[in-house]
């Protein structure tokens, strides 16, 4: 309940009488201020927009900075007919000025005082900000004459900046008005384009250091791309093309005078981009405030902890195997691309205006229209523009040809051309999805362009490849609620598509040595595009992934006319685009079992070197990192003794000790060795030089026993290292040899940070492959917010046919520290010999499978004992680390929704869920 003048006068007065003013007028105007600032939140909690609430926030703060003032220059410091030099105003400046605030937002303040400071000046200023630092709010403060306030902003574009957003909140009026008129004259005067480059600049640095792609999953609100600084900076731009001309920044907040930052001037954008902006500043500004209030703090980033708990609050719900928080994310990835789409209308029309320098070469290219010798397409100001809305009307499959143009002249998008493209999409009819010039013009893009990337890229942003492609479009802004992925479904495929290009183009050759060689051996190219475009169409579909990915490829294929035997590859790529790194992985390349069984299914050798770009690229495009060249080893290896069986050759079971010479001898003299490789000691040749050699290997050679791997687990796991990747092998003479690959908990190689542990390693490892187990093994930390807000479904598969040596048991769930140690101290404890296990983590999931016999060396086939084995396993991944303390944590189902190509006792089971490598 707001307290009538009356009172709240009577209230203040009492603070003056008060044995500690300062307190007593903090506690009064905290508890005014909380209340204003609760009824802000209950009206978000009833579904107010975004900008309604942050202006009554900037409201609650107006009363109380109002309210200061009144007590400290009325009360405390009273001056009824102050000097000239006196004369004090406090304005309000950055987001604050513009009228609008996150619910722990700064406050940025201007005292503005006519020239030098005075006594009085000093002691107001003071008792207000600690007053304000009282009540634990952050505030922003500078004290300047209104001639340094100019020469500032003159210097310094953040502080003209912040003045261009400036407005008055208590104290002499005709001061702030001084420094307001003078300012604005002064950047209506100036050129504006210095400006305009070093706010685009701000906006591209900005974008690096939060994420340069629009679409990454943990998205930044306020800085990220397609945040609401970008909407900021169209804003700012505007103001600084018309400082004076505030009718056209008119507020909804009649109280305030403020504008809130959801205008700009007329001819930088049409009406309906007036709307998406409006549309798009509501959301943006809705979702920072419910981010603020689940965090507790001002978080701009919406990580995986917090995106459950904002799409409870905003209302979200889940729809059929669609969880809520993947709703809410797709959402706002569409919100995103609109922003996007904003910026670079405002940002090509300014460059036409010639107010903004051109970036990239278009600068150097004429500013006045250039003929294509394509109809109804010319090049303007360094973009393809088109020569009236008309152009696309009579044959709509100019639509496709424009794009076929922008590859063919490296050129981006005029914002005339954009426009037209989107206010033409309702001509995109089922007509013209099969008409077969627009399905070439498609065709060409995808697989013989110049730049597939940037080109589908701007189609998927106009929406014309979700509008021609309705098997696209499903996917557009799709995002996987794991830690796995970096990005949504459609920004990973089209990343993966850049990859096939560059692999083609010979600018990976280093990363990728196998397939840069042979992509150019590969008879169908349109066939590894089209699979690589439509691979993952089928995510979220009710028969699983890969089942309604080739039913939707194939659909896709047919409607654009493609030859019944190409259509067949596709599919079939669709629907195995996860087997080579399923095999690599998660199976014993070394068997030669293994090695036939994958044979058989790819078939031939075309196939083979389809699936390994498709599968080099797959990975790759998951995000920064995932790629490393052990991955990269398993998969030339497989594919190295695939391509000798098509050869006609024989495949036998590798020598496991080969990659480590002499270690063997060490260990039978000694009784165990050990041997550390870290990445900047480790040979490496040119296809393991990519960014991610980021482990440590380790490999141990001792005489193999029951619970060998299970002691050398427990010992890594006493060290604090987390297993990346591991295996494991026996030799026929009772001989194993155990590689592991492993990193600190950051994720660095283990050891790289702190080198002088490597020996204490060797050391334990050593130790545990004589029979020593650790004396202790540390408990794992509590999950990280971040982690546990993930819930993990536990699955333990078991199969008994895929080798006809050892039962395989593939179980995922949760990864953690110390995980694999207690797997296989179970494993050890059921009697059970691990002959060979295969470590992978797919961010917040841990996917280990492991070859294991008996003790006599017998595959286990009991019924009866494999249901205990799993019982058993399964517990093991129910029993995780504790929750983090702290406010109730919102948890959401892990996405997996690939499917493992895993049998279970010799039985096809239903496509339950270990996650998959490929994106």
């Amino acid at each position: 309940m707001i307290p009538s003048p009356e009172r709240l006068d009577a209230a203040l007065a009492a603070a003056a009488a008060a044995p500690d003013p300062r307190a007593t007028l903090a506690a009064l105007l905290g508890a005014r201020h909380q209340a204003a600032r609760a009824r802000a939140f209950r009206r978000l909690e009833a579904g107010a927009g975004g900008v309604e609430v942050a202006r009554a926030l900037s409201a609650a703060a107006d009363d109380m900075i109002g309210q200061l003032w009144r007590f400290t220059t009325g009360v405390l410091f009273p001056a009824p007919n102050p000097t000239e030099a006196e004369r004090l105003a406090v304005l309000a400046v950055g987001g604050y000025g513009r009228g609008v605030l996150a619910p722990f937002s700064d406050l940025d303040l201007l005292f503005l005082r006519p020239w030098k400071t005075t006594a009085r000046t000093e002691s107001v200023v003071e008792f207000m900000l600690y007053v304000l630092w009282d009540l634990g709010l952050k505030v922003g403060s500078a004290v300047r004459s209104v001639d340094e306030s100019l020469s500032l902003a003159r210097q310094d574009m953040t502080i003209r900046t912040a003045l261009l957003e400036a407005r008055p909140l208590v104290g002499d009026a005709a001061l702030a008005a001084t420094l307001l008129a003078r300012f604005r004259r002064e950047v209506a005067r100036s050129d504006p384009r210095p400006f305009i480059a070093a706010k685009l600049a701000e906006r591209d640095q900005r974008h690096q250091k939060a994420g340069a792609v629009r679409y990454k999953v943990e998205p930044n609100v306020k800085d990220g791309k397609g945040g609401l600084r970008d909407l900021n900076t169209l804003f700012w731009i505007g103001r600084g093309l018309a400082p004076e001309r505030d009718h056209e920044f008119e507020t909804a907040s009649a109280d305030s005078g403020a504008d809130s930052g959801d205008r700009v001037p007329e001819g930088l954008l049409t009406p309906r981009e007036r709307r998406t902006f409006a549309f798009a500043f509501d959301f943006l500004w809705r979702v920072r405030a419910h981010l603020h209030l689940a965090a507790g703090r001002a978080a701009e980033t919406l990580s995986f902890d917090l995106q459950p708990e904002v799409a409870r609050r905003m209302g979200w719900r889940g729809r059929g195997d669609e969880p809520a928080v993947e709703r809410f994310m797709r959402r706002y990835f569409l919100v995103a691309r609109d922003v996007g789409a904003l910026t670079r209308a405002i940002s090509a029309k300014l460059e036409a205006r010639q107010q903004k320098t051109a970036l990239g070469l278009s600068r150097l290219l004429p500013r006045r229209a250039r003929p294509l010798g394509v109809e109804g397409f010319t090049a303007e100001a360094g973009r393809l523009s088109v020569t009236g809305p008309e152009v696309f009307e009579d044959d709509p499959v100019r639509l496709l040809e424009l794009f076929v143009t922008a590859d063919a002249e490296d050129l981006d998008l005029h914002p005339d051309a954009y426009a037209a493209v989107i206010r033409t999409l309702p001509k995109v009819t089922p007509a013209l999805r099969r008409d077969p010039r627009a399905a070439a013009a498609f065709l060409h893009v995808l697989a013989h362009g110049q730049n597939p990337y940037r080109v589908l890229t701007l189609m998927n942003e106009t929406g014309l490849l979700g509008r021609f492609l309705p098997e696209w479009g499903r996917i557009v802004g799709q995002t996987q609620f794991n830690m796995y992925h970096a990005y949504t479904v459609d920004e990973h495929t089209l990343q993966a598509i850049r990859v096939i290009a560059d692999i083609a183009a010979g600018r990976l050759t280093d990363d990728h040595p196998l397939a840069s060689e042979i992509v150019h051996r590969i008879a169908d190219r349109e066939a590894l595009f089209l699979a690589m475009l439509l691979h993952d169409v089928g995510k979220g579909g009710e028969r699983g992934q890969l089942e309604d990915g080739a039913i939707a490829a194939r659909r896709a294929c047919e409607r654009l006319g493609v030859d019944a035997r190409r259509i067949e590859q596709v599919v079939w790529l669709v629907r195995h685009h996860l087997a080579l790194s399923d095999h690599a992985q998660k199976r014993d390349v070394s068997d030669p079992a293994t090695v036939r069984a994958f044979a058989e299914l790819v078939g031939d050798p075309e196939r083979l070197r389809l699936l390994l770009v498709l599968t080099v690229a797959d990975i790759r495009a998951v995000g920064p990192g995932v790629w490393n060249s052990w991955k990269g080893r398993l998969m030339r290896d497989l594919y190295a003794q695939v391509e000798a069986l098509f050869r006609g050759e024989s495949v036998t079971r590798a020598d496991p000790l080969a990659e480590h010479p002499g270690l063997l001898e060490v260990a039978q003299a000694s009784g165990a060795a050990v041997e550390v490789r870290a990445p900047d000691a480790r040979t490496r040749g040119p296809a393991d030089a990519d960014e991610s050699a980021h482990v440590t290997e380790v490999a141990v050679a001792a005489r193999d026993r029951p619970g060998l791997f299970a002691d050398l687990a427990e010992a890594l796991a006493a060290a604090g290292a987390d297993v990346a990747g591991a295996r494991v092998a026996t030799t026929d003479d009772g001989w194993a040899l155990d590689v592991f690959l492993i990193q600190d908990g950051a994720g660095a190689p283990w050891g790289q940070a702190e080198a002088r542990r490597l020996p204490g390693l060797k050391a334990a490892l050593e130790a545990a492959a004589r029979g020593r187990r650790p004396s202790r093994v540390p408990e794992p930390p509590p999950l990280s917010r971040r982690r546990a807000a993930f819930e993990v479904r536990p699955v333990v598969m078991i199969d008994t046919e895929t080798s006809p040596r050892a039962t395989v048991i593939e179980v995922s769930g949760a990864d953690r520290p110390g995980l694999l140690a207690d797997l296989a101290r179970t494993l050890t404890e059921h009697e059970v010999s691990v002959r060979s296990a295969h470590i992978a983590g797919f961010g917040e999931r841990a996917v280990d499978s492991f070859y294991v016999t008996d003790a006599e060396g017998r595959k286990l086939t009991s019924e009866a004992t494999l249901d205990r084995l799993q019982t058993a396993l399964e517990a093991v991944l129910e029993d995780g680390p504790a929750l983090p303390a702290g406010p109730p944590l919102i948890r959401a189902r892990a996405s997996a929704r690939d499917v493992s190509e895993l049998k279970r006792r010799g039985r096809r089971r239903p496509a339950v869920s270990s996650v998959a490598e490929a994106g």
